[in-house]
């Protein structure tokens, strides 16, 4: 993949399926993969109206119902046969953050919306358990594959809300976990922490000096590390663990689409 320009390259013929892939890390994940040549799926319950190219196959998907996302595979396996990635991205997790004119992000778990559990643990954690089944059937018949977790720090320090902490947590032990039962296919999973992400919520907060852009990356970033990960020949050794984007892409050598290179931020730094 090359680093300096937005030419979408010659098809490689490997199939990438992105959740989530309306908008945010989802829609950025899904860009630069068809950037990097995949043949790129998305879905999403507003896929139909997202901002993306014709290129990408969109499959319209409310990830909360097995059904619906059955169908996505069955798709996939008779237009396609094979699936070598899946980035599951889809996430509730930020609806209704302001109800009533009050935003309860923050405020104590005892006091939390209880859709706020099902935004993130069944939208969230569960929709990437039931896609990651459904494709590891896929591949585990082939001896091929990746599958990447969008997780974050949350998993490892309180950042204002307790069910985020329980939904990241769970995404890094379900990403370990899998790594073990899917090593003797030769199918690595993998944990991956973006940093500041510039997503159309974020630019919009930005505007109120919600947020120091500085040091943010585009959502297209995220599609070039993880297209960096699977083509690294060394990837295997990484499988089971958490990852951050932006130590990767100085590892392997990945840029931003505006040519810099984002900040690697620790636990210290959040």
């Amino acid at each position: 993949m090359t680093n300096d320009g937005d030419r979408t390259e010659a098809q490689t013929g490997y199939v990438a399926l992105v959740t989530g892939a309306s908008r945010g890390v989802g829609r950025g994940v899904a860009l630069g993969l068809l950037s990097a040549g995949f043949r790129v799926y998305g879905t999403g319950r507003s896929i139909d109206r997202a901002d993306l190219p014709r290129e990408v196959r969109r499959v319209r998907c409310d990830h909360l119902s097995d059904e619906e996302t059955a169908s996505v595979f069955d798709v996939i396996r008779s237009e396609c046969s094979s699936l070598d990635l899946v980035v599951n991205c889809a996430w509730g997790g930020y609806e209704k953050m302001v109800e009533g004119g009050a935003f309860t992000w923050t405020v104590p778990f005892w006091e939390q919306p209880m859709h706020r559990w099902s935004g993130m643990m069944d939208a969230g954690v569960r929709a990437a358990f039931v896609c990651s089944a459904h494709a590891a059937r896929m591949m585990t018949t082939r001896h091929q594959g990746l599958i990447v977790n969008i997780s974050f720090w949350a998993a490892q320090r309180h950042l204002g809300n307790t069910i985020y902490g329980i939904a990241k947590a769970a995404t890094d032990k379900m990403t370990s976990d899998m790594a073990v039962e899917l090593k003797p296919f030769g199918i690595p999973v993998i944990a991956l922490y973006p940093g500041l992400v510039r997503t159309e919520a974020v630019l919009a907060a930005a505007e109120s000096g919600a947020f120091d852009l500085s040091t943010s990356e585009s959502p297209e970033f995220i599609g070039r590390v993880i297209n960096a990960l699977f083509r690294d020949p060394n990837l295997m050794s990484r499988t089971g663990q958490v990852l951050v984007a932006a130590a990767v892409a100085k590892e392997l050598g990945v840029l931003d689409i505006d040519g810099s290179s984002p900040p690697v931020l620790t636990l210290a730094d959040i």
